[in-house]
């Protein structure tokens, strides 16, 4: 777990307050090119000081690798229930600004608009980037899961609003938990993830940027015990 520390100036109330007007911010309409060429997988992985954040451009037909970066930086705000986004969007951010290739969308492992304060990392990165961007998350953070959706998806309902969907591709996989993140809509959301779940439950886009990112964990966490046991 990361030893970083809040400033003494720092108010979660304050935070929270910001990411409700963010998301007064977000678009829920499609703004994609008509024909997708390349989607991105988003995440971040952490060691004790180091924020370790990789992003996979896959070609959006084929599902086939186009492009993989990673980037660590130092850990500069602590793990705080709801304010993911702060601490991951430096990391993600200094990542994705290393691509070659555009992606016409980025799937982010972690909620968008399914959140308690309607702005998870998804909808932070996709106002910071100006990009469409989708959250897809392992678990629910805010809503009931309620109504089928064309046999594939089930409805998140939170005081009455559809906020997000729950996902999978097959009766015997496990859900994912889908939400806009920003500049797309929710029936989008859906259709882009249910294509990028391959043989897993995760969308392949994510689950490679997931892999990198802790393989570059276990290189940081494996030269730091060599130096430790060096010394």
């Amino acid at each position: 777990m990361s030893n970083t520390r809040l400033k003494s100036s720092f108010s979660i109330e304050r935070a929270h307050r910001a990411q409700i007007a963010l998301s007064k911010r977000l678009i829920f309409e499609d703004q994609i090119p008509e024909t997708i060429r390349f989607v991105a997988g988003v995440d971040v992985a952490y060691t004790d000081k180091f924020s370790i954040a990789a992003v996979a451009v896959l070609d959006y037909n084929t599902l086939e690798m186009k492009e993989t970066k990673v980037s660590v930086s130092k850990t500069s705000f602590p793990y705080i229930p709801t304010l993911l986004s702060f601490r991951e969007l430096p990391a993600a951010a200094k990542c994705i600004r290393k691509l070659q290739t555009v992606p016409d969308i980025f799937l982010v492992d972690g909620h968008g608009y399914a959140h308690p304060y309607r702005c998870g990392f998804a909808c932070h990165l996709g106002l910071y980037l100006k990009k469409p961007t989708i959250g897809v998350a392992k678990k629910i953070l805010a809503g009931t899961v309620m109504e089928e959706v064309e046999g594939k998806a089930d409805l998140l309902v939170d005081h009455d609003e559809i906020i997000g969907a729950e996902v999978r591709k097959q009766p015997s996989t496990k859900p994912v938990y889908v939400s806009v993140g920003n500049m797309l809509s929710l029936e989008t959301a859906i259709r882009v993830v249910t294509h990028c779940i391959d043989l897993k439950s995760i969308p392949k886009p994510i689950l490679l940027a997931h892999n990198i990112a802790n393989e570059k964990k276990r290189e940081i966490n494996k030269s730091t015990r060599n130096t430790r046991s060096a010394q």
